[in-house]
C-alpha cells in the first residue's frame, strides 16, 4: 500500500472518530460544532489537490523562514487545534457563552461564501499557488476571475471562513482564535508578499494594486 493511500486511510479514521465525538457532545456544542467540522472538511477537500500540485512545481525564490513559520503554527492553532480540543473535551468551556438555538446556523453566512471563494481562488492561481511566500520559476500574474477586482481574494476567504468559526463556536477563545491568527498574519504578511510581487513584475503590478482593493473591490472599480 502507498504511503498517500495509508494516509489517507487514517486520516478518514480519525475524521470519522472525531465526528463520532462531536455528534456525542452535540448537546454540550451545539449544532455549530458539526457546521465548523464541515467547514475544516471541506477546506480540506478543496486545498488538498492544490498542495499536491504545489510540490510538483519549481521555486524560483521563497521568503518562508522562522517568522513565517511560526505564523503559520499560530493559524493552525487557532483555525484548527484550539477549536478541536475544546469541541472534544470542552477544556475551555469556562470561557463559553449562551446563544439561541439557531445562532450556529448564521455561521453559515459566511461560511458557504467563504468556501465558494476559497475554491475558486485555487483554482483562478493554478500553479502559483503555495501556502508560503514563493514565486515560481514560470509565475504569472494573475488577474482574471476573482483576481481582477480582489488582490487577496483568498484571504478573504479565510477572513470569511474564520467569522463563521466564531459563530458556530460560542466560546470566546476557540471561536474568536481563528480569526485573531490568522488577522496577525495577515498584517504582517501582506506587505512582504505584496513587495515580492512588485519585485517580481514591476510596473505591471503597480498598476494592479491601483484598480484593485485588497480584501474587497476599490469602489468604482
Amino acid at each position: 500500500m502507498r504511503s498517500n493511500q495509508l494516509g489517507n486511510i487514517i486520516g478518514l479514521i480519525v475524521a470519522a472518530v472525531i465526528l463520532g465525538v462531536f455528534v456525542w457532545r452535540l448537546p454540550i456544542n451545539g449544532w455549530g460544532s458539526l457546521l465548523w467540522f464541515g467547514a475544516m472538511v471541506g477546506m480540506g477537500i478543496i486545498r488538498v489537490p492544490h498542495e499536491r500540485q504545489s510540490k510538483t512545481v519549481e521555486t524560483a525564490s521563497s521568503k518562508q523562514d522562522n517568522i513565517e513559520n511560526v505564523l503559520l503554527f499560530g493559524v493552525s492553532l487557532g483555525s484548527a487545534i484550539l477549536p478541536a480540543l475544546q469541541l472534544l473535551t470542552g477544556w475551555l468551556s469556562f470561557a463559553n457563552y449562551s446563544v439561541p438555538s439557531f445562532w450556529p446556523f448564521l455561521g453559515l453566512l459566511f461560511a458557504l461564501p467563504g468556501l465558494w471563494l476559497f475554491r475558486r481562488s485555487h483554482v483562478d492561481l493554478g500553479e502559483n499557488w503555495s501556502v508560503t511566500l514563493e514565486i515560481r520559476s514560470e509565475h504569472g500574474l494573475v488577474t482574471n476571475g476573482v483576481y481582477n477586482k480582489i488582490r487577496h481574494p483568498m484571504y478573504s476567504a479565510i477572513f470569511l471562513l474564520y467569522a463563521g468559526q466564531a459563530i458556530f463556536i460560542h466560546n470566546w477563545i476557540a471561536g474568536l482564535s481563528g480569526l485573531f491568527a490568522f488577522g496577525l498574519m495577515y498584517i504582517v504578511r501582506t506587505p512582504i508578499e505584496e513587495a515580492m510581487m512588485k519585485e517580481q513584475f514591476g510596473q505591471a503590478y503597480d498598476d494592479y494594486c491601483i484598480r484593485t482593493g485588497r480584501l474587497v473591490p476599490k469602489m468604482g472599480s
